[in-house]
């Protein structure tokens, strides 16, 4: 927290009556008890450990939505209205604004925006083990178990921080909201500098170890002497102001190491605080998003404008056993106009060429509804929808037999699932990190991304 002291000067403050050290303290984000300036010290002593990239001002972000559990193919976006009732469902099909594109009944705010989108329904890779799908999925690399279950590689966003960092200085490189993916979307042994600033609710257990937490209060301001004196929001941001004007004035704070230095900047921008604001967006705007996801998505879309360049949000947990029906009329809806209005804004606002928006879980479900009305693992067939990130839109790629059991056409893979969101940012499967034992490795085994959508 940045905390402002209101003291007399004693030996050792500055003439503004603030103490160098012990009355100014800048933005404690609870990252494993880092405080903001340690954290980014860190962060320039990862950034020494090499890696190579062909771009490091690349102008695009990601923003990930997982649904951790794997959501069903047969309920979003492969629908097989002519399939027996145990493999169709519960649900019809609705007609998108993409001429040939039929999506789930509960996706409404999703057929709004097709003609923006691709979706790959011959996603597939053979993995049914929720810890060992997930880490692959969001690091390009197996390495978990359901025995085995910490995290072993950093993920993508991790892999984006230290290769490219924030697309304007001054602000965060990666959040995550939700965590989701056992704790799969830090940075393993790329260190803590590059785990993600994270935001809401743990979704699960604690299998895999949490990622660390933080919160806007992270970036608030709050007057150091008693509570009874925290001040109304006007009076903090004329305070807040006034720093700034003594920060800016006063020669001593030009003798703060330059790690000091960027912490102060990253709190005064108010970039970053802002963003966590959302009272100051427009009311009609909140209204579309809607409250609980909605607002996170939100919150995602002004991440990116400050700056951040890889946000993931998990909405829910899809692992649907028993009662599809009565889970999906749950959670769909949210999440449904959740990623719908997202993209949807982002592309009323010029930003989804530069920003790539992704939906995706572990693996798909089984066609067959069984004994419990729900739907077991499936990963043989998974539904996957980008839009944004600078690719072609408005398709389909690949195709299933009628059951949706397995691809029969563009059979698309978790190297090349991973090649899409890198490529997007400016990065390649052959660029290269250094690994713990000093040995340069490539981001990826292979992958291409989908010469339909270049």
């Amino acid at each position: 927290m940045f905390r402002i002291a209101e003291t007399s000067r004693p030996a050792g403050q500055f003439c503004d009556g603030i103490r160098r050290r012990r009355f100014l303290e800048i933005g404690s984000l609870g990252l494993l008890g880092l405080s903001l300036p340690n954290l980014l010290r860190r962060t320039a002593s990862a950034a020494n450990v090499g890696g190579t990239a062909t771009s490091s001002t690349s102008p695009r972000s990601v923003i990930l939505i997982w649904q951790h559990g794997g959501p069903s193919q047969l309920d979003t976006f492969d629908m097989k209205p002519d399939a027996p009732a145990e493999v169709r469902g519960p649900y019809s099909s609705i007609q998108s604004n993409l001429p040939g594109l039929d999506v789930g009944e509960l996706l409404p705010y999703h057929a709004r925006v097709m003609d923006k989108c691709t979706v790959i329904r011959s996603f597939s890779h053979g993995n049914g083990d929720h810890w060992a799908a997930a880490h692959w999925m969001l690091t390009g690399r197996l390495g978990a178990t359901g025995s085995d279950r910490p995290a072993r590689q950093p993920s993508m966003g991790a892999v984006a921080s230290h290769l490219l960092g924030p697309r304007k200085k001054d602000t965060l490189a990666t959040v995550n909201m939700n965590d989701g993916g056992f704790g799969y979307h830090g940075a393993a042994w790329m260190g803590v500098a590059h785990n993600p600033f994270r935001y809401g609710e743990y979704s699960y257990g604690n299998e895999a170890g949490r990622l660390p937490t933080g919160d806007h209060k992270s970036f608030q301001l709050v007057d150091g002497l008693s509570r009874d004196r925290l001040m109304n929001r006007v009076a903090l941001q004329e305070q807040f102001d006034g720093l700034r004007r003594r920060v800016e004035t006063n020669s001593d704070f030009q003798n703060l190491d330059q790690i000091d230095q960027k912490a102060l900047d990253i709190v005064l921008s108010g970039r970053t605080r802002q963003a966590f604001e959302l009272d100051q967006e427009d009311p009609r705007t909140r209204e579309r998003y809607g409250p609980g996801w909605g607002e996170q998505a939100l919150l995602a879309r002004r991440l990116i404008e400050t700056g951040v360049r890889f946000v993931s949000l998990n909405t829910g947990y899809w692992d649907d056993h028993s009662n599809i029906n009565n889970a999906l009329n749950s959670k769909m809806p949210r999440h449904d106009r959740a990623v719908g209005v997202l993209i949807e804004d982002l592309a009323q606002r010029g930003m989804l060429d530069d920003t790539l928006v992704v939906t995706a879980g572990e693996f798909g479900r089984t066609p067959k509804i069984n004994a419990n009305a729900g739907r077991d693992h499936w990963p043989q067939a998974q539904s996957i929808l980008f839009a944004g990130g600078g690719y072609r839109h408005g398709q389909v790629i690949g195709s299933t037999n009628g059951n949706a059991e397995h691809p029969t056409s563009r059979k698309i893979g978790v190297n090349d699932f991973c090649a899409i969101i890198y490529h997007a940012l400016g990065l390649h499967p052959d660029d290269t990190i250094t690994d713990p034992t000093g040995r340069p490795v490539h981001l990826l085994e292979g992958g291409n991304v989908p010469r339909e959508m270049l």
